[in-house]
């Protein structure tokens, strides 16, 4: 993982920013929140790479208001919204 951005997927309709700043919390600081509530996603920023790769590997996979939520490292965006190829 090279970024301290983390995707968060399947998450439950009723999930609020401040559930995933407390749930983060436990694995450093959040510097960020980008929550897509209709979708089901969001994205958390954590302060360093360690703690983001430290979230990743507790959470995924992890229950978390009676879903299985998905935690991965997010994938960078260029200017016009695609994914870049590597």
């Amino acid at each position: 993982m090279h970024r301290a951005k983390l995707f968060v997927g399947n998450l439950h309709s009723h999930v609020t920013d401040i559930d995933l700043k407390k749930l983060f919390s436990n694995y450093g600081k959040v510097k960020l929140i980008n929550l897509v509530k209709d979708k089901g996603f969001g994205f958390i920023e954590m302060s360093t790479q360690d703690e983001a790769r430290n979230a990743q590997i507790a959470l995924n996979g992890s229950e978390f208001m009676g879903q299985r939520i998905d935690v991965d490292a997010a994938m960078p965006f260029t200017s016009s919204g695609e994914s870049p190829v590597t």
